[in-house]
């Protein structure tokens, strides 16, 4: 079961203003995850091996971000806020505990615009909210002219075959559900996207297999998408690189060489790897009509 936890601060201001994300500002509901990726960057750190075990609720949240949203838009500091930067804003106890939903509620109050970013179908349940923000948010001045949107909607996928997903995210939401969620946000008339990170080498990132979700992300008629492959840290067995490999040893056992050549000294790909991965993805979104990021899709 999850613990509550008390924290001094909700509200998070980022140095830069990613292109991808949009972010100038993030918030975390809870600490740690109940999705348990094995490629999750998280892995290796304080939260261990079983991070659901870890999982913790910022029980005092609302209070601190009441306060904390209530003196930027005092100051005109608006910015986009993005749920969430290092766990999913839609966990299973989301559910129950309904704190990613105050949070919205709160933002909705001081008009600030949103980015979800979820491999989650919950999100569902708040798009009346998430309406009223996008008619209600103030957007930064610098993006006055160049955003129309207030709210953005991304969900993530390291596939869309339900059969891998179950591999390598196995407390997530089935890709299969995502899809159904991300097309009823498409007809809900938000700005929807994909964040296909990471992709998984030889696995996800083939030609036939990036044909095939694009395909599918086609007909759902999404407006932006962008792309990345996998980066492994560590090797204690806690960490994503030895929790990678063994789920390669286990179930692609052919593929395990070229795991251990690439991330055996390094934890990412080539660079010529990834360029022509760049490339591919560009391609693709031209041969769609898919954006190729969310800056571009406007």
């Amino acid at each position: 079961m999850p613990q509550d936890i008390q924290i001094k601060s909700m509200l998070n201001k980022t140095k830069k203003r990613d292109s991808w994300f949009l972010d100038d500002y993030t918030i975390n509901p809870y600490s740690g995850c109940s999705f348990n990726c094995l490629y999750c960057y998280i892995r290796g750190s304080k939260y261990g091996f079983n991070m659901e075990e870890k999982l913790s609720i910022k029980s005092n949240a609302i209070e601190i971000l009441e306060k904390q949203l209530y003196s930027r838009a005092k100051k005109n500091q608006y910015g986009i806020i993005v749920l969430s930067s290092a766990t999913d804003p839609y966990l299973q106890f989301e559910k129950e505990q309904e704190l990613t939903k105050g949070i919205l509620q709160v933002i909705l109050k001081y008009k600030f615009p949103v980015h979800i970013i979820t491999k989650s179908d919950l999100v569902i349940r708040d798009f009346d909210l998430l309406h009223q923000i996008n008619k209600a948010a103030i957007l930064p001045s610098d993006l006055l002219d160049k955003v129309p949107k207030k709210v953005f909607i991304t969900f993530s996928f390291s596939t869309t075959e339900n059969s891998v997903a179950k591999i390598f995210e196995p407390g997530a939401t089935p890709p299969a559900h995502r899809l159904k969620a991300m097309k009823e946000s498409v007809t809900e008339g938000f700005h929807t996207g994909v964040s296909l990170m990471p992709l998984l080498p030889f696995i996800s990132d083939t030609a036939k297999n990036l044909e095939r979700m694009f395909i599918e992300f086609q007909s759902i008629k999404i407006n932006y998408l962008f792309g990345a492959s996998l980066s492994l840290f560590g090797n204690n067995n806690t960490d994503s690189k030895t929790l990678v490999l063994k789920a390669i040893q286990k179930n692609y056992p052919h593929l395990l060489i070229k795991y251990e050549k690439y991330f055996g000294e390094s934890n990412f790909m080539p660079q010529y790897y990834s360029k022509a991965l760049n490339i591919k993805i560009k391609e693709l979104c031209n041969k769609f009509e898919i954006n190729n990021g969310l800056l571009n899709s406007f």
